[in-house]
């Protein structure tokens, strides 16, 4: 069977004169190791990108995480405060991406920035600073820390019971790592929690009526995949998801050929 496509759109970043599309290598290890596909690199160019042609040439997106935010003009939100950054290509290119890929059925996975922008893309709101919110520990990953304790397991988070997460998980709770300092307000309609962390913060979506996988995270299972039990299910699931959908797609060209 061909390994299924699987497109990551990119982030954009200006150097002076010059501004580059790219993806962060743990994303493209969760694609390759974690799901067995082929990872396609997708650049933010917004509106010019033929949005139904390109969901129709993959088997599954993968939504990364990110240091930008989603900009607050896309669910009536409050200005951003000073020095918060934000990726405008990104934001073009990857909210009207996921409805198209909802309303065709790509098998879908959404971490950190992409669990916000999957919620915002259908309606929801968010926090944008979740540590000020009373009662809620503060969810970013304290500055100056080796990386592999930044990304390191953090607090629990409470599956819900019956969810896709508590079967792949086979228990109620997990440990995640957290490293966000936005997170979901108001639920976009059509949503339904997966997980929640102890002080009430969404930590996992599904969408209820998808035609195939789609689910959003807030914390980074790509960092724990060669290690950790749930993270590899996770991505599994999402795999067999683009490898149904890679199959339905090759029996269709033999069928037409």
């Amino acid at each position: 069977m061909t390994a299924p496509l699987i497109g990551i759109p990119a982030c954009v970043e200006a150097d002076g004169k010059l501004a580059y599309h790219w993806v962060a290598e743990q994303y493209i290890r969760a694609v390759t190791d974690g799901a067995g596909g082929v990872p396609v690199l997708l650049p933010a160019i917004g509106a010019p990108a033929d949005i139904t042609n390109l969901v129709a040439r993959l088997d599954g997106l993968l939504l990364s995480g990110s240091a930008s935010n989603v900009e607050p003009q896309h669910y009536a939100g409050p200005p951003s405060r000073p020095g918060t950054r934000h990726d405008p290509a990104r934001d073009a290119t990857t909210l009207p991406l996921i409805r198209a890929a909802l309303a065709d059925g790509l098998p879908l996975i959404a971490l950190c920035r992409g669990h916000q922008e999957l919620n915002v893309a259908l309606g929801g709101t968010l926090h944008q600073h979740v540590e000020e919110l009373p009662g809620t520990r503060d969810h970013r990953a304290p500055r100056g820390l080796p990386t592999e304790l930044r990304y390191a397991p953090a607090h629990d988070v409470n599956l819900v019971a019956g969810g896709l997460l508590a079967r792949l998980a086979g228990a109620a709770l997990a440990k995640v790592n957290s490293l966000h300092g936005q997170a979901i307000d108001r639920l976009a309609p059509g949503l339904i929690v997966e997980a929640t962390s102890p002080d009430g913060v969404v930590e996992a979506v599904r969408v209820a009526e998808a035609k195939s996988f789609a689910l959003g995270l807030q914390w980074h299972p790509e960092w724990s995949i060669g290690d950790n039990d749930f993270s590899r299910a996770i991505f599994a699931a999402f795999g067999d998801a683009a490898r149904a959908r890679a199959a339905r797609r090759d029996g269709g060209a033999r069928i037409a050929s």
